[in-house]
């Protein structure tokens, strides 16, 4: 039997097989809000044949975005416009559906990635952000504001609001994004944290407002759904955080009742050094897992269904998350449960897609039409 055709579960949600779809990044909302980019985009890939679909990062506040494209639930035009989207996933798919939920901090005000993808002045359309200290990302941009009390307790108050129009929109489970050197990543490298009040200088005080806010959604999400955190197991930059100092997060996320722990890397400094190949952060979701047993997702360069079976099959991670991969193959799980001999549910109008050369691939065994 396939290891990553078998079933896991997180909290109350089941799931027939170890495959997500990673939160991907569209830079194509109107204002925050979702549109027909995003109609188009979560239906094709909620019939991947992943168990789980994770809606890219989606912004606690206007300020928080990365880009003036990012998608936001932070009022009720960006909570209305999710709605027909998730009405049509939930008729014609069975994929859970996740949704990660973010905050850009001194990342924010940034073009799209077409549009090169550097800072945009605040005269020119871009907004000044927020972050642990008032240290830019890249030397020459300006800097954030340091978020002072009333903005940490602010922006907490904003990834809570998030939490309850994503459970009012039923979404299945919630990732919180400490990574990539967005806000909470922020707060948990001293490259970026050089506060000297009690949420900067040892590793306890910087955890300590990514802890906060996670025990914050937890408390405002129901208790039988799944909250899982994203991570940036290390900066790759001498000096900066690190696998070991990931574990100890890890553990404390762990006592807080975390779900899963999804491990990437890097993003939180132009000084980084990333080893790229095939798999490059699967041994940091196995340190992850090994030290502290939680469960744990691998992400990054996963593009074989060998490779992802291999990966679950031996321990180093629970599940995989696939991104790039997806938009390539937006039906990758079909092709991985064919090549591993595992099913994933098909809506009827594609059944006989199946090569007859196949065994019952989406769970059914004759097809028939008159």
């Amino acid at each position: 039997m396939s290891a990553l055709f078998s079933p896991i579960k997180l909290r109350g949600l089941a799931l027939p097989n170890r495959i997500m779809v990673a939160p991907m990044c569209q830079y194509s909302a109107d204002n925050g809000a979702a549109n027909d980019w995003h109609f188009t985009h979560i239906n094709m890939l909620s019939l991947s044949g992943a168990a789980m679909f994770c809606i890219e990062a989606t912004h606690v506040e206007a300020t928080g975005r990365i880009t003036p494209g990012c998608l936001g639930l932070w009022n009720d035009a960006t909570e209305a416009a999710l709605k027909p989207i998730l009405a049509s996933v939930r008729k014609h798919s069975k994929t859970a559906v996740a949704m990660q939920l973010a905050h850009a901090g001194r990342k924010g005000s940034s073009a799209r990635p077409w549009d090169g993808g550097q800072q945009i002045p605040i005269g020119q359309g871009g907004w000044q952000t927020e972050g642990p200290s008032a240290i830019p990302h890249k030397e020459g941009e300006t800097p954030p504001h340091a978020l002072d009390a009333q903005g940490l307790a602010r922006v907490r108050d904003a990834f809570i609001g998030a939490a309850k129009r994503a459970e009012r929109l039923g979404i299945d489970a919630l990732e919180l994004h400490s990574a990539h050197g967005y806000l909470l990543h922020q707060f948990l490298s001293p490259i970026s944290n050089q506060r000297t009040d009690q949420y900067g200088g040892s590793l306890q005080n910087r955890m300590r407002y990514p802890l906060e806010v996670f025990d914050a959604i937890r408390a405002a999400f129901p208790a039988e759904k799944p909250v899982g955190v994203k991570v940036s197991a290390t900066d790759w930059v001498d000096g900066g955080w690190d696998l070991a100092q990931t574990i100890e997060y890890a553990k404390e996320l762990r006592k807080r009742g975390v779900d899963w722990i999804d491990a990437s890397s890097g993003g939180v400094s132009p000084k980084q050094k990333i080893p790229l190949g095939p798999g490059y952060q699967v041994p940091l979701a196995q340190g992850i897992k090994e030290a502290t047993g939680v469960t744990t997702m691998a992400v990054g360069l996963i593009t074989e269904p060998k490779q992802a079976e291999d990966i679950v099959a031996s321990g180093k991670a629970d599940m995989v998350a696939l991104a790039r991969g997806m938009l390539y193959d937006p039906r990758w799980g079909w092709h991985a449960a064919a090549e591993l001999g595992g099913e994933v549910y098909a809506p009827p109008q594609y059944w006989r897609s199946q090569p007859s050369t196949q065994k019952a691939l989406f769970g059914a065994t004759t097809f028939g039409a008159r």
